[in-house]
């Protein structure tokens, strides 16, 4: 029955690649094997790109001649803070219009400073622009206007740039008042104990 050759063909179709115990140890560990050395190859892979910047960006910047300062330079330039927070005391008093215009509007306002911007003491200059009024020179100074650059948010408070657009509008000509803070309010507990005491009330009878 076993020299049939028809079922000597069906079993060993049935039977598979792997025909003795030799086979089928080594299959299970080829099987594990394989995908190991495929993790191993694709975190090598990985790793690799993280290499810090500067191998082949760097050989190309020294062949075009650009120093390593120069490139420390770049990096900081692309790491600089975007802005700052400034905590400032509300209680300092306040730098007069004088120091205000010494420290950051001499540059163009003082004679002979540059063409096209109003001078200090110059009067037929300032003419126009006080009639304008205090509110719209100061948003001018705050905003910047034409060549003006915007001269808020810088060492200076709203506030003290308000006062240097009023020292340099009067030395011009105007009659601004020079601009305060506003004053406190009156703290809640002196408020309470200024007030006037309810009356009693009557009994009736």
């Amino acid at each position: 029955m076993s020299a049939d050759p028809h079922y000597q063909a069906t079993e060993e179709a049935h039977t598979g690649p792997i025909k003795n115990p030799k086979q089928l140890l080594l299959a299970v560990f080829f099987s594990f094997l394989a995908p190991i050395l495929i993790i191993v190859g694709l975190v090598a892979y990985v790793v690799s790109g993280n290499k810090p910047a500067g191998t082949a960006e760097g050989d190309n910047m020294a062949l075009y001649g650009v120093s390593q300062d120069a490139r420390n330079r770049e990096v900081a330039e692309r790491l600089k803070k975007v802005g700052t927070i400034e905590i400032r005391d509300a209680n300092r008093p306040l730098a007069t219009g004088e120091t205000v215009f010494k420290a950051q509007c001499a540059a163009c306002h003082a004679p002979p400073g540059i063409p096209g911007a109003p001078h200090l003491n110059d009067a037929a200059a300032w003419g126009p622009r006080i009639g304008q009024g205090y509110a719209t020179l100061l948003d001018h100074a705050l905003h910047g206007k034409g060549a003006m650059p915007a001269q808020g948010g810088g060492d200076f408070e709203d506030l003290e740039i308000g006062r240097a657009v009023v020292y340099l509008a009067n030395a011009g000509g105007a009659k601004f008042p020079v601009p305060e803070r506003p004053a406190a309010a009156a703290a809640p507990a002196e408020g309470a104990a200024s007030a006037p005491a309810p009356a009693a009330p009557t009994a009736s009878k």
